[in-house]
């Protein structure tokens, strides 16, 4: 279901640049009735720099973290955790803050416990910040959002 969502935002992501791009673009959403809500309800209210993702599995990790253009945080995360709860929408917001000039990954390290171990994450929440697929820094445990914001900062002027 994750995955069929996800395809669905990216094509649709890609008729809307392919529309924009058109000198048509504003006739052809006013024209037809079918199109118009469809755009609105499932592309306009959705970014398309969608920058923030749940991991998959070990292939989606390779290809969104390890091969990403962008530098990535990534939130070794767990359901049970309270201070994990605590740091995930702090992290959020200092992504949201970039404008997609970062992304962040998020890891349940119970469904994904070898991604854990082959980054040697023994307590969470653990960040970790990658860039060209290389680990620049991490840390364990909560930060606050200032704390967090000059995290993000360095990454990115890295």
């Amino acid at each position: 279901m994750m995955a069929s969502r996800i395809l669905m935002q990216r094509v649709c992501c890609v008729l809307v640049r392919d529309l924009r791009g058109s000198s048509s673009y504003s006739s052809s959403l006013t024209a037809s009735a079918t199109v118009q809500p469809f755009l609105s309800r499932t592309v306009l209210r959705s970014s398309c720099r969608s920058v923030s993702f749940n991991v998959q599995d070990h292939d989606d990790f390779t290809e969104r973290v390890i091969n990403s253009q962008l530098p990535v945080l990534i939130d070794f995360h767990a359901q049970w955790c309270g201070p994990c709860k605590i740091l995930g929408p702090r992290l959020e917001k200092a992504i949201a803050k970039q404008k997609g000039r970062i992304a962040m990954a998020k890891v349940d390290i119970d469904e994904h416990t070898d991604l854990a171990i082959e980054y040697g994450v023994s307590a969470v929440p653990t960040v970790i910040a990658m860039r060209g697929g290389d680990v620049i820094d991490q840390f364990v445990g909560i930060k606050d959002e200032d704390q967090l914001d000059s995290f993000v900062e360095q990454l990115i002027g890295q």
